[in-house]
């Protein structure tokens, strides 16, 4: 077997899907890491897949990466300790020569010593590791999937973002961004943040929404303390509170208000628009 592939982790998740897709598009020979045969069977027909666990010895990650050249790395959001289930898979990469890993961090983590993504950076730093990181802004998936049920069978999006703008990016952007970086030349040790080219208020979501939708949807507005009750309410552990107060405080402050042109300057096309996202999605908030 050739050595130039790129090995996915995540493969069939809403970013990790989207790199495969567009690596294949490019002609790029993938290798999906899956835990699954039920996850295999959500892959294009043929593509490669091998069985894959963040938690599996060490010793096995060589064999994982075998026929493979390149890495696109992502940490899934139920692993926090990352020094026991991510860097495992660096080490073996590096004992291999991979020759770029492509991680997929976060905004402003370089200021966010607290995340787990921060680590995962600093290692690949230390180890001199050809990185290339990916630091997108909030997903407009988070539309489709975390708010999706406020918005189809109440008519509502309800978020503490109280009058802040949010640069929001599509996954299948990010997908597009990383196959682009990984098939060519100059992105070894370096960090791209990427955000859509709109900022936009939730209320202005909200109209879109209601544009493509056919019924009106409103942003409801909710105070930090009336979010946070009900997602304690319907059951949301602790630690799952804390990420969510942290994250909306930072959209509060316009962290994730600033747009740019990322995307079009790495891919040679405009990031996608928010009521180009609506329009190809609305079948997520149909009742």
């Amino acid at each position: 077997m050739t050595s130039d592939a790129v090995f996915v982790t995540g493969a069939t998740g809403i970013v990790g899907s989207a790199v495969v897709d567009h690596l294949l598009e490019r002609g790029e020979p993938v290798v999906a890491g899956v835990r699954t045969e039920a996850d295999a069977a959500q892959l294009p027909r043929g593509i490669r897949h091998r069985h894959f666990d963040f938690g599996m010895p060490a010793h096995r990650l060589d064999a994982v990466l075998d026929g493979c050249d390149r890495l696109f790395l992502m940490r899934p959001p139920p692993i926090a300790d990352v020094e026991r289930y991510l860097f495992p898979l660096i080490d073996a990469a590096m004992r291999r020569g991979l020759r770029q890993i492509v991680f997929l961090s976060l905004q402003g983590v370089q200021a966010n010593r607290s995340t787990p993504h921060h680590a995962v950076e600093r290692y690949l730093r230390e180890v001199d590791a050809p990185f290339t990181f990916l630091r997108p802004n909030f997903f407009m998936q988070n539309l489709t999937t975390t708010y999706r049920d406020d918005i189809r069978d109440h008519d509502e999006i309800f978020v503490p973002a109280g009058r802040s703008r949010t640069a929001f990016i599509d996954a299948r952007d990010i997908g597009r961004v990383a196959a682009a970086v990984f098939t060519g030349p100059g992105h070894l040790r370096a960090a791209y943040t990427l955000s859509g080219e709109q900022s936009l208020t939730y209320r202005r979501v909200a109209r879109i929404l209601s544009d493509v939708l056919g019924r009106e949807i409103r942003y409801a507005r909710p105070g930090e303390r009336e979010y946070l009750a009900r997602l304690a309410a319907n059951g949301a552990p602790e630690d799952y509170l804390a990420v969510q107060r942290m994250i909306h405080r930072v959209v509060r402050w316009n962290v994730s208000a600033l747009p740019n042109r990322a995307v079009r300057r790495l891919t040679g096309r405009p990031a996608t628009t928010f009521a180009e996202f609506a329009a190809r999605e609305r079948a997520a908030w149909e009742r």
